[in-house]
C-alpha cells in the first residue's frame, strides 16, 4: 500500500467505461483512495458505483460541473498528492508510487505527467511525442522534459499546488482547461514534467461528441489566450487560429462563443511576464507543427 496519493475521477454517462477503470484502480498495489465525481449521469452510473464499489467516495453534485468536478473531488483529498484520471483511463501498477517518490524528492515540482498507452493497440498516444520533444528547458533536477501544460487524465499533482492556484477555472468549464491552470502554476514558480517511466492506459470511449469537444476546445484556447497572453501574442495567436482552423459551422460557433465571453475574459485578464511569455511562445510554435494538436472533428 501507499497512502500518499488519492485518485480523482470525473465521469458522465459512461457507466461501462467507469466501472472498468474502477476495477483497474482497485487492483493497484498502492491501494489509493478513489473519489468519483458523477457529473449528472442519466445512465445509472452513480447507482452502479455505489453498488459495486462501496469504498469509493462518490460525489453527486446533481448537474454537470465539467472539469470543476475535479475541484470538488480535491476538496475531499487529504493526501499530499492527487492523481487525476478520466473514466476511460487507468494508472499502471506502481506508477502512482513512483510518481509520489519523484514529487517527494523535488519540492518545486508541481506535477508529473505519464506516458499514455492507447488500448487495445498498445501504441503510444501521439501526444507523447510532443511531451518527449518539449521545446522548454528546465533545471537539472527535473525527472524528464519540462512541460508548459499537462493532461488531466494522466497527471499526478501536488495537492497544495493545485489548491494554491484555485484549481480549474470555472469560466472554461471543460475542454483544454489544463492550459490555464498550468500557466498559473508556472507563474508561481512551479515546474511541470513529463516522466516516461510513469504509464497511463487509455481506451477511448465511443461515447464522445468530437465536434462539441472541438467547439469548446477552440473557445477555451481563445479565452486562455486573452486571459494570459500579452496583447501582441494574443493578437498573433488569434489571427493564426482564424487562418488555420476548418472553415465550418463548428469553428464559427467556437469563435462566436469566445466573442460572447470576452467581457468577463477581459475583466479577468492578467498577462504573464516576459520570461513566461517566451516559454508560451516556444510552446505555441511547437504546437503549430504537431500532428497531435488539430482542431478537427
Amino acid at each position: 500500500m501507499d497512502g500518499r496519493t488519492t485518485v480523482v475521477v470525473i465521469t458522465k454517462d459512461r457507466r461501462t467505461e467507469l466501472l472498468r477503470t474502477l476495477r483497474k484502480l482497485c487492483e493497484l498495489p498502492e491501494r489509493p483512495r478513489v473519489i468519483v465525481t458523477d457529473n449528472g449521469s442519466g445512465d445509472g452510473t452513480a447507482e452502479a458505483v455505489a453498488r459495486d464499489f462501496p469504498d469509493v467516495l462518490l460525489l453527486r453534485p446533481g448537474h454537470n460541473l465539467g472539469a470543476l468536478g475535479r475541484n470538488l473531488g480535491v476538496r475531499h483529498v487529504r493526501t499530499p498528492y492527487v492523481a487525476f484520471c478520466d473514466d476511460d483511463t487507468w494508472w499502471q501498477p506502481h506508477s502512482l508510487r513512483h510518481a509520489a517518490d519523484i514529487l517527494d524528492e523535488r519540492p518545486r515540482l508541481a506535477a508529473v505527467t505519464a506516458r499514455i498507452v492507447v488500448e487495445p493497440s498498445g501504441e503510444e498516444d501521439p501526444i507523447v511525442a510532443d511531451m518527449r520533444d518539449s521545446p522548454l528547458s528546465g533545471p537539472d533536477w527535473l525527472p524528464g522534459p519540462a512541460l508548459g501544460s499537462f493532461l488531466a487524465g494522466a497527471t499526478v499533482m501536488r495537492t497544495d499546488a493545485f489548491r494554491a492556484v484555485g484549481g480549474f477555472h470555472p469560466g472554461l468549464w471543460f475542454g483544454g482547461e489544463e492550459e490555464l491552470l498550468a500557466t498559473d502554476l508556472l507563474r508561481r514558480g512551479w515546474w511541470l514534467s513529463y516522466v516516461p517511466s510513469l504509464t497511463v492506459h487509455h481506451a477511448a470511449s465511443r461515447a464522445r461528441d468530437s465536434t462539441a469537444r472541438r467547439i469548446v476546445g477552440l473557445r477555451n484556447t481563445l479565452w486562455f489566450t486573452w486571459l494570459r497572453r500579452p496583447l501582441f501574442p494574443a493578437l498573433r495567436r488569434t489571427g493564426y487560429l482564424l487562418r488555420t482552423v476548418p472553415r465550418d459551422v463548428a469553428s464559427l460557433r467556437a469563435f462566436a462563443r469566445a466573442a460572447a465571453g470576452m467581457p468577463w475574459v477581459l475583466k479577468q485578464r492578467e498577462p504573464v511576464p516576459a520570461e513566461l511569455e517566451e516559454r508560451l511562445w516556444a510552446l505555441e510554435k511547437a504546437q503549430r507543427a504537431s500532428t497531435a494538436r488539430r482542431y478537427v472533428g
